[in-house]
């Protein structure tokens, strides 16, 4: 199992977002600090401004969301994913990339943390 961590503007958008658009669960809540979510085998943390993750680093730098490390989703039908996101007002950041393991796209959450989704070659 793995377990990312994503800082988040607003704990409670970046809940609905990942359940409702995504397919995400959510297990636990602590708004509007944390939550953490499910999605098969993959455990999402999504940590708040007052989050212990939001903590200034020594040297004065903010952890912040955006970014361009991601969590990937493998989808069975992109175009499918992309009309039903779109429907939704999901922003991305490409179009359709194309290479020898499958095509990608990049879309973001609330908060600007892009999320992959990947449909396998094949």
């Amino acid at each position: 199992m793995a377990t990312i961590r994503y800082l988040v503007t607003d704990v409670e958008a970046a809940v609905a977002f990942y359940v409702e658009a995504l397919g995400f669960e959510a297990v636990q809540q602590f708004p509007p600090a944390m939550a953490i979510l499910k999605r098969g085998d993959l455990t999402l943390w999504t940590a708040g401004p007052p989050s212990s993750a939001a903590r200034p680093m020594p040297d004065g730098r903010a952890p912040q969301p955006g970014g361009w490390n991601r969590m990937v989703l493998e989808v069975e039908d992109i175009e499918a994913s992309i009309a039903a996101l779109e429907a939704r007002g999901v922003p991305f950041r490409n179009q359709i990339v194309t290479g020898p393991g499958g095509r990608q796209i990049l879309c973001e959450d609330p908060s600007g943390n892009p999320i992959e989704l990947f449909q396998p070659a094949g």
